[in-house]
């Protein structure tokens, strides 16, 4: 359902827009140098360069401050600057977006939440004093995800690199390496994350500051401790690591660069920039996060591990982009059925209205609206189970009418699949607070109107939903129940089935996919209990909490205590179950019976 018919020529159409316009730029410089430095004097060519570079200066303060620019790639600000400036009143739509790109093309200006927030407080206040600490920092190289920070620990290879594994049919697949270094550093979290201890973890880091699935662990720990700063500065930490991994040919806005999640080595990626993505969302940069979104759909768009189209409608509403969003709907509905979804079916609407209220022409406004509500009869007809939760998130009291009709009542929320239903929580949860607009809901009460109209006089189509509800939804799949987990949606977990929930959920790793590609495995941990003498393995069995401690180190070998010392522990173990022991006279009777306490009859 989700993961919908395989591609192959998906995403051949990419327009590396940005170096193209590079490059044509700096050939016309040359070409001005050139033609300056043969018709005036070095003198006056000096001069000419001073003040074109003053020229230069003076423009990029101006795009810095927020200012629009020729540059297609502005044309979401433009629309983002039309919707605030407007306050809710009509202006006229913005251009569409450019044909050109593809519609998974991640755009670097976009992937740093300065970006977004100079729009909102001014470069000053985003950048004023970052601009100091940045002239003295020391890194390797610059990065697009994230800006190395000072504080962090002086950046050395942790054994993390990527490889090129094949490309064909327009598309590369990479895949990231551990060296054995890195498998060791690996092996070692592991048995961290098994004690249970976050300090361990913490230990781990000190010697290895930029291994990536500490970062990421230890992130976690921090945010339930609600400790949201240190939790984004270690996801942070743990961008810039495998950033600096990446191969050279491995682009993030291509589009074209492939990232198979069954390899357990790549996961961390997937991982880390949803975690990022989701500080972003919080922090109020949704335009950011779509970016991100975008770019972790890009790795792998047709199994789409992450199940991330559960998502960027929201990201895309939030954002107000509106246009992407129809725009991804109108592409990829024809071999990846996303109006099968719900929270497609319904924001792909509710974008249709929102840019509706934009239109400045009465033929534009029509025909938006027109579109909208034929969307949200759609979305109502196939999916009347969501109504209901979705006026109760909005405190909207329903009409009499429409809550005790048999479509809309409570037996159409009772009736629907686990998996639908599991669905709905999920999308409900989210982006319901998108809805509240009076409006938006006066909008919905007229459509709502019309489909139990079309209820009452039999309309077929309300039948063939119905059969297709049955058919469709019977089990949801992995990526959907790994989704649901890493968005922490109460309503979602709380529907998730029991052969998920009573699974062991890692931070690090979140619901394994089954055909994983193992490049190393971890090596049989030598306990202490198989190797133990006789006597040794017999007061375990009866004693839990014996052990005798130094036995075996992690790699195997003699180590800790010596023999004479685990033989003394042993001993010690002997006398203080020996002095446990007490031994009752069974013939003798019991003085403590009370009278009234015999047999059972």
């Amino acid at each position: 359902m989700v993961n919908g018919e395989r591609s192959d020529c998906l995403l051949a159409d990419v327009v590396t827009g940005n170096k193209r316009r590079s490059q044509c730029g700096s050939a016309e410089t040359r070409k001005d140098a050139e033609v300056a430095g043969k018709t005036a004097p070095p003198e006056q060519f000096n001069v000419s360069c001073k003040l074109r570079k003053k020229k230069k200066k003076q423009k990029n303060k101006k795009n810095s401050a927020g200012e629009t620019s020729e540059n297609g790639l502005e044309d979401i600000d433009r629309i983002l600057e039309r919707i605030e400036d407007s306050s809710g009143l009509s202006r006229p739509g913005p251009p569409p977006l450019s044909t050109k790109k593809h519609v998974l093309y991640v755009e670097h200006r976009h992937l740093n939440p300065d970006t977004e927030l100079k729009r909102y407080f001014g470069a000053r206040a985003v950048l004023g004093e970052q601009r100091p600490r940045q002239r003295q920092r020391v890194y390797p190289k610059c990065t697009w995800l994230t800006t190395p920070k000072s504080t962090w620990p002086r950046y050395t290879k942790p054994g993390l690199s990527m490889r090129l594994l094949e490309s064909k049919k327009g598309a590369s697949s990479f895949a990231f390496e551990h060296s054995e270094e890195y498998q060791q550093t690996q092996h070692k979290f592991l048995t961290a994350v098994e004690s249970m201890e976050p300090n361990n973890i913490v230990v781990l880091l000190q010697t290895s500051p930029y291994h990536v699935d500490s970062l990421l662990q230890l992130s976690d720990a921090c945010r339930f401790q609600e400790d949201q700063e240190m939790a984004r500065d270690l996801v942070e930490r743990a961008l810039y690591s495998l950033e600096c991994a990446c191969h050279p040919l491995f682009s993030l806005t291509s589009g074209t660069c492939r990232l198979d999640y069954r390899r357990p080595e790549n996961r961390s990626f997937y991982l880390a920039l949803y975690k990022q993505m989701s500080f972003l969302e919080k922090r109020g940069c949704p335009r950011t996060a779509l970016e991100y979104c975008k770019l972790i759909l890009s790795l792998e768009p047709d199994e789409d591990p992450l199940c991330m189209l559960l998502l960027v409608d929201h990201l895309a509403l939030r954002a107000r982009c509106y246009e992407y969003l129809i725009r991804l709907f109108q592409e990829w509905e024809a071999h990846r059925n996303l109006s099968q979804l719900p929270n497609f079916a319904f924001s792909v609407p509710l974008a249709y209205f929102l840019l509706s209220q934009q239109a400045d022409l009465p033929e534009q406004l029509s025909s938006e609206r027109e579109k909208a509500s034929l969307l949200i009869r759609q979305a109502l007809t196939m999916f009347p189970g969501a109504l209901m939760p979705l006026l109760e998130y909005c405190s909207v009291r329903p009409d009499p009418a429409v809550a005790s009709h048999r479509f809309f009542g409570p037996d159409a929320e009772i009736s629907q699949p686990p998996a639908l239903s599991q669905l709905v929580s999920l999308y409900l949860g989210r982006s319901h607070f998108l809805w509240k607009e009076p409006a938006t809901m006066s909008w919905l009460e007229e459509n709502v109107r019309e489909v139990l109209q079309a209820v009452d006089a039999g309309d077929p189509a309300v039948a063939a939903c119905e059969s297709r509800r049955k058919v469709l939804y019977h089990h949801a799949p992995r990526n959907i129940h790994r989704h649901v987990v890493l968005s922490e949606i109460k309503e979602a977990v709380a529907a998730l089935p029991p052969d998920v929930t009573t699974q062991s959920v890692t931070g690090f790793d979140p619901l394994p996919p089954l055909d994983t590609i193992y490049s190393y495995v971890r090596p049989e941990r030598l306990s202490p209990v198989s190797h133990g003498n006789t006597i040794a393995l017999f007061f375990r069995s009866l004693l839990p909490s014996y052990t005798t401690e130094g036995e075996m180190t992690e790699d195997g070998g003699p180590g800790g205590l010596n023999h004479n010392q685990g033989l003394n522990r042993l001993m010690l173990a002997l006398r203080d179950m020996m002095a446990n022991f007490h031994f009752h006279d069974l013939e003798a009777p019991r003085e403590d019976t009370p009278e009234g306490d015999g047999e059972w009859d």
